[in-house]
């Protein structure tokens, strides 16, 4: 049913021209929470919740700083680099204290900021993982997350135990990845 009522939305903007942009940005999300394991609401809060994050910790750090913020299912993944650990734990309080944050999960590394050539390998790391998820068909790989920081990734979602076991197994054995860690909610 929800599909269908994707679709006809879909058809139904070809009549709202000016609103296409605005109508298929919302079929897109709703494709994307129809096949989530998190409610629609703590989708929308998730989103929130990282907006939030990166306007605070912009406005506060600038430049002097490089934090990725991850939410899933309210539970926040902060990766990066951070000048120091006072500067680490200060992001940490800051990102803590947003609405609906139910734990922050403060991995960010003291050390200089790393490089593009750095983040554009990570950004590879991630697509080669969830590519691997999706060929390997052992789980819906919709369900779980993937963020690499520095050769590091993190596994967020919720899953069974035998889909994180999966999940953790083929990252683990992708090419470029040093460690994984594992930040999921357990269904069983």
């Amino acid at each position: 049913m929800r599909i269908v009522s994707l679709l006809m939305l879909a058809l139904l903007a070809g009549s709202l021209q000016s609103c296409f942009p605005v109508v298929a940005a919302g079929v897109g999300a709703g494709v994307l929470m129809a096949g989530d394991r998190r409610t629609s609401g703590a989708y929308v809060e998730d989103e929130a919740i990282e907006t939030k994050a990166f306007d605070r910790i912009g406005k506060q750090y600038k430049n002097n700083v490089h934090v990725n913020v991850t939410s899933f299912n309210r539970n926040v993944l902060i990766s990066g680099e951070a000048p120091s650990a006072a500067t680490k734990a200060e992001i940490g309080k800051l990102v803590s204290s947003i609405e609906n944050v139910r734990n922050v999960n403060n991995e960010l590394v003291v050390s200089g900021v790393t490089s593009l050539t750095a983040r554009s390998s990570d950004s590879l790391v991630t697509s080669d993982v969830k590519l691997r998820f999706m060929q390997n068909k052992r789980f819906d790989a919709n369900h779980v997350k993937v963020v690499t920081e520095n050769g590091t990734v993190y596994l967020m979602g919720i899953v069974k135990r035998a889909e994180a076991d999966a999940a953790t197994e083929i990252a683990s054995t992708t090419g470029g990845v040093q460690r994984v860690i594992r930040l999921f909610e357990y269904l069983d």
